[in-house]
């Protein structure tokens, strides 16, 4: 009733395949650690408003023109750190794909950063 002599359906890779499987592994690592330094800067509002995000989607920093600092105006000035941190997200995103989709194949890995 068992697999006997029928041979196992997982093996394990051969030596030349592990190797190339560390070498990705030691590429991605490399892309990741270079995208944590790599940043992107999305502007609205004619400049009013700029977002700096690094690969890994964290904000690096926010810059805002005084000029929009009204506080009988508030809800745009909201307006636009939206708009300017959804556009840098964005703009991340394509970073990370355009840096990574040579080492994956175009595959969407999740957890990848």
């Amino acid at each position: 009733m068992g697999s006997k002599g029928k041979g196992s359906r997982f093996r394990m890779p051969a030596a030349p395949q592990m190797r190339q499987l560390e070498q990705l592994q030691n590429q991605l690592l490399a892309a990741q650690q270079a995208l944590a330094e790599e940043t992107v800067t999305a502007t609205v509002g004619g400049g009013a408003v700029s977002v700096t995000m690094t690969g890994q989607q964290e904000v690096r920093a926010v810059k805002l023109d005084p000029q929009i600092l009204n506080p009988e105006d508030v809800e745009m000035l909201e307006d636009l750190l939206v708009a300017a941190y959804n556009e840098a997200l964005a703009q991340s995103r394509r970073l990370v794909e355009s840096r990574m989709a040579p080492l994956t194949g175009g595959l969407n890995i999740p957890g990848l950063l």
